[in-house]
């Protein structure tokens, strides 16, 4: 899979207070090493996703490198992202 950069590193502190919570993106980024299964799985177990949903975006995340899997809130889009790194996938949560 390919190594595409976050748009902020698990290290860095977001400052809160300047970064619009209201609208983020839960993003997964390609990997090499899980699965399409594996990741079909997870979207349908972890994001409530249909089965149809879930293999078309293993499929976007696997010819671009990523997808937005999930739009919500910063802190309701912070479980999921935990869920999906705990099961071994690269997920990152974006906010404009």
């Amino acid at each position: 899979m390919s190594n595409s950069q976050p748009h902020w590193k698990e290290s860095e502190e977001l400052d809160l207070e300047t970064i619009d919570l209201s609208y983020s993106k839960l993003v997964v980024l390609n990997d090499e090493v899980n699965t399409f299964d594996w990741v079909i799985t997870c979207f349908v177990e972890v994001l409530k996703h249909s089965e149809e949903q879930s293999e078309q975006l293993s499929l976007i995340i696997h010819h671009k490198g990523r997808a937005v899997v999930k739009n919500d809130s910063f802190e309701r889009l912070r479980p999921y992202k935990e869920a999906l790194v705990t099961r071994g996938l690269h997920a990152i949560i974006e906010t404009d």
